[in-house]
């Protein structure tokens, strides 16, 4: 039972689901839905795809995550990101809006959804992890801008290019801005002013809703004023009926980059969304693996009912948690009243101006540049600074797909640069103790001439070992013939493989031939497994390893039978 509850995470708190509970979770799905329809006939748009299918996407995914999900107050359905995402690589396979492109969404759905899923089954969420925070914050940002500039489009009623390479954008605004709607400019701007107002006086008030309202309003019973403002017009009414997608091998294959994106993102958004709201309570933990079974399982079996790719909402998680819900009854409460709209409620969207939707998703989706994280990893660290800008310019010029590649691709540069050149230090006593500190950030550390304590501040392996011989020989050349000892400090050390045992091995020759002794101190069990099973006792004994540097430079310096005899059998014992 235990582990069918691991595999279905609803049955962890279905069974003991009180009243209390339902009170909180039934205010909460209240809530999210009334930011959710809007929200998602919005986001709808911005993917190229008529109205009714930002709704469709509310429906299968959050049920279907409300099952699998380990956390109980994320809110999955549309999302602007991936919306934007699905824009950039189905509108140069179809025309948008066309059968086909809504075909080609559905289906790029589906192998999002497959592909989450094999990577939680296989647990290989870890895969995901590559991509570094300074990535996902250099990468939402610039999404974000590309999002808002391309819905000026729709607040400004200008037939601007859409494009997820924003300085074609900007030109065409720049060129054809003279032509705007003063009428769709005048709603959409009052739109954006009074969602920035009421966000501002309490976040928990349906903005999106309360300018859904009014754009309606203004149209129904001034239409005739505003004649030249466009309107969503007629929305279908009625659920999604089941149909599996249609497969088609050509369209996979160059789909294959989008949906990866939109893997990586869904689940960076789920998990980043998962763990600040995990911080808040102390009922369940987030199992990144089992957030990518339900994203996968809410992909796949909503591509059945016309869905197109979700994910977690930021914005909808947090009033979700802020509103009182406690567990996915919440999500549940969402859905019925998005089916209640699609049953009974899409005739009233029919007068809805389209920059009234356009306000919503600038608004929110500007919120997503990230500038105090980039004040933040100025003052912290350059090199993450750095790798965010970019990775946000490169999103920005070259679109989105090449943008989240080269963000992989430098993160594993500098992952790799890191591991490759880890910090190194040389190890001074401090006075009146039997301790040992770096003589670069302790000045008053005693120095032999005679001994060099050398600390490695990484795992051992290939990609560093020639860095290790660099470092160490640069310290000895500057002891010169004075040097008789050098003493590892292993305790940072926490893997070796057989590239390191080699060198280490060769090392210890080379400094032999000079007349040179090489000790270890602190070895981590597991290292020094390795090193034995590697035969570096064929040219060392097991005096040459010692609990700590003080020990091994002791035996060193007094070379007595007493201090032998205390200290090596103690040795012995440890380590045999």
């Amino acid at each position: 039972m235990k582990n069918l509850k691991r595999l279905i995470p609803i049955l962890e708190w279905l069974p003991n689901y009180n009243k209390s509970r339902f009170r909180g979770d039934f205010v909460a799905g209240i809530t999210v839905a009334i930011i959710l329809i809007p929200q998602g006939i919005a986001y709808a748009l911005i993917a190229g795809l008529p109205p009714i299918y930002g709704l469709y996407c509310a429906l299968i995914p959050q049920i279907v995550y409300a099952i699998f999900g380990s956390s109980r107050q994320v809110a999955i359905g549309p999302v602007a990101m991936d919306s934007l995402i699905v824009a950039t690589g189905v509108s140069t396979l179809a025309l948008a809006g066309s059968d086909s492109y809504i075909a080609i969404a559905i289906l790029l759905a589906f192998m999002v959804g497959g592909i989450q899923f094999l990577l939680g089954v296989f647990r290989l969420g870890f895969v995901v992890n590559f991509l570094s925070k300074p990535v996902i914050t250099g990468f939402t940002s610039a999404v974000a801008l590309t999002i808002g500039m391309n819905q000026f489009r729709n607040l400004l009623g200008v037939d601007f290019m859409q494009s997820d390479q924003i300085q074609y954008v900007l030109e065409d605004m720049w060129y054809n801005i003279i032509d705007y709607n003063p009428h769709t400019a005048i709603i959409g701007i009052i739109s954006v002013v009074v969602i920035i107002i009421l966000r501002k006086v309490n976040k928990k008030i349906p903005n999106a809703l309360i300018v859904v309202v009014f754009g309606i309003l203004v149209m129904r019973y001034f239409g005739k004023d505003f004649n030249d403002v466009s309107i969503v017009k007629e929305i279908p009414s009625g659920l999604p009926s089941f149909s599996f997608p249609e497969f088609d091998i050509s369209q996979i294959r160059e789909l294959l980059p989008i949906a990866l994106t939109l893997v990586m993102v869904g689940y960076l958004e789920t998990i980043s969304i998962g763990k600040s709201l995990e911080a808040k309570q102390d009922e369940y933990k987030i199992r990144p693996n089992q957030e990518l079974v339900a994203l996968g399982l809410s992909n796949m079996i909503g591509s059945w009912f016309k869905a197109y790719p979700s994910t977690s909402s930021f914005s909808r998680s947090a009033i979700n948690q802020e509103s009182g819900a406690t567990t996915g009854m919440s999500s549940l409460v969402s859905v019925v009243m998005v089916i209640i709209t699609l049953l009974f409620l899409t005739p009233l969207f029919y007068h809805l101006p389209k920059t009234v939707l356009a306000a919503i998703i600038i608004v929110a989706v500007f919120g997503l540049v990230n500038i105090k994280e980039a004040v933040f990893l100025w003052k912290a660290n350059n090199l993450d600074f750095w790798l965010m800008i970019a990775t946000f310019f490169s999103t920005l010029l070259f679109g989105i797909e090449y943008g989240i590649m080269i963000g992989v691709g430098l993160s594993l540069i500098i992952l790799i640069y890191r591991t490759s050149r880890p910090y190194v230090a040389e190890l001074g006593k401090v006075p009146d103790s039997d301790f040992y500190r770096n003589r670069e950030r302790f000045s008053e550390v005693i120095i032999d001439e005679e001994v060099l304590v050398f600390r490695f501040d990484a795992q051992l392996f290939y990609a560093n070992s020639s860095y290790f011989i660099e470092t160490l020989e640069l310290m000895a050349e500057k002891r010169g013939d004075k040097l008789k000892l050098i003493v590892l400090d292993a305790e940072s050390i926490n893997r070796v493989d057989s590239t390191g045992v080699e060198m280490l091995k060769e090392r210890i020759r080379y400094y032999q031939k000079r007349g040179i002794l090489f000790y270890f101190a602190g070895v981590k069990g597991p290292v020094r497994d390795h090193l034995f099973r590697g035969k570096i006792l064929d040219l060392i004994t097991l005096d040459h390893f010692y609990m700590r540097v003080n020990g091994a430079v002791n035996y060193y310096k007094t070379g007595e039978k007493e201090y032998q005899n205390k200290y090596a059998n103690y040795i012995h014992q440890a380590y045999e």
